[in-house]
């Protein structure tokens, strides 16, 4: 059985670390901005519409709610009213959310298909499908769409990391220690991989300080400063 070592990680993917503060710097407008919202967007999309269900829409309805309040968000310069000094992205979409769809029912209730929102592609296919898996308990709108956003998050972390690993099929084997669901020993991974119990060891060691990294920046990317890092990553473990 081999000892050698797993092939070293490639070198990092560059993110973003500031595209919330782009978008605030610019008060949302400018095609920078623009791009960087569009981007902050798109992993939002499933947390609001599961929001706008709890809240008692059908499925239709809250689709259309959260593809008028992104059309609305890129077009309207409403980040110019966001609080620069506390901005968090999660937070603010949150309360904005919860305001568009105060203004859908108070004209009458009647939720406008279609308006504007064709350029959107942000809406996952499955929606409607997911939700119908969401526990069925007395969960907030407010407190299902905290755990769904970081749900959301960590999904994309992790694929990114996939990403880097991409071409190497020792990654499928080792990613379920990262998600604690391996259900199998490093004996037994270690004989899959004709690899010392040692070495993967020292690779799942590696992969969960790469995915630390990769969540770090993530989250970096939807606060306004380096300092709101830290209290932002400690809210989105208390939703989970």
């Amino acid at each position: 059985m081999t000892t050698v070592s797993p092939t070293p990680f490639s070198a990092p993917r560059q993110f973003a670390t500031t595209r919330w503060s782009v978008v605030l710097a610019a008060g949302g407008v400018g095609s920078e901005a623009r791009r960087a919202l569009g981007e902050l967007c798109e992993g939002a999309w499933y947390p609001l519409y599961a929001f706008a269900r709890r809240t008692g829409l059908a499925h239709a309805d809250a689709a259309d709610a959260v593809q008028g309040f992104f059309a609305e968000l890129l077009d309207r310069g409403w980040v110019k009213d966001a609080d620069a000094a506390r901005g968090r992205f999660r937070t603010f979409l949150k309360v904005a959310f919860r305001r568009h769809l105060g203004r859908l029912r108070e004209a009458t209730g009647a939720l406008k298909r279609g308006g504007g929102v064709s350029t959107l592609t942000l809406a996952p296919p499955d929606a409607a499908a997911r939700y119908a898996r969401e526990p069925s308990h007395a969960e907030t709108p407010e407190a299902l769409y905290e755990r769904r956003w970081a749900l959301e998050l960590l999904a994309r972390v992790l694929d990114r990391l996939e990403e880097e690993h991409a071409g190497d099929g020792r990654f499928e084997v080792l990613k379920p220690c990262l998600t604690g669901s391996a259900g199998r020993s490093y004996a037994e991974i270690a004989a899959e991989l004709n690899l010392s119990e040692a070495a993967v060891k020292t690779a799942v060691h590696r992969l969960r300080n790469r995915y630390r990294e990769l969540l770090k920046a993530e989250v970096a990317g939807t606060v306004a400063l380096p300092s709101d890092v830290a209290d932002e990553l400690n809210a989105l473990r208390a939703s989970l």
